[in-house]
Formats: structure tokens, C-alpha cells, sequence
């Protein structure tokens, strides 16, 4: 079985696309990390500016041609993100 075939990949949405964003951001704050506990790397603060400032870009981008619920996910993610920025930021 082809593990690229269409069947596994999720359809190309805009709330895929915050959320793929939203999952870089989140490795790079430390936030999220799939190898050992042992290899955890040190957060990249300004990749994960990069990732929060994209998100800003994409909102401005769109402001009034998002639906409701896309538009309350890229806010909210961003809100979110924001906040754990500064907490990654202010803790070292």
C-alpha cells in the first residue's frame, strides 16, 4: 500500500492548514515532541515567532473571507499560541 495514496491524507482544508502550522509552532515552543524524553531539544523561540507571526499574516490575509467557525479557530489558536510563547519565553 502506497502510504502517500489520497485515501490517508486528510482533505486540504483551511483549519488543516492552522493546524499544521499550529502543531510546528508547538515543537518548537517544546511543547510537543515525539522522540525520547532524553533528546527533547531546546525551544527555537524565533522559528516559533515565525510559525505565531505566519498565523498573523494568514489572518490578516483573509479578515472577511473566513466562515465563523474558521475564523474562531485561527483566533483562538493564535490567542493560544501567544500565551505559550510568552510562558516558554519567560521560563528560562
Amino acid at each position: 500500500m502506497d502510504l502517500m495514496s489520497d485515501s490517508l491524507l486528510p482533505p486540504p482544508t483551511f483549519e488543516f492548514l492552522i493546524a499544521s502550522v499550529r502543531m510546528q509552532v508547538e515543537v518548537q515552543l517544546g511543547l510537543l515532541h515525539l522522540g525520547d524524553e532524553t533528546e527533547r531539544p531546546e525551544p527555537n523561540l524565533p522559528l516559533a515567532r515565525h510559525g505565531i507571526d505566519t498565523l498573523a499574516m494568514l489572518q490578516e490575509k483573509t479578515k472577511g473571507n473566513l466562515t465563523w467557525p474558521e475564523q474562531r479557530e485561527l483566533e483562538n489558536t493564535l490567542a493560544e499560541l501567544r500565551i505559550r510563547f510568552v510562558q516558554v519565553s519567560t521560563a528560562g
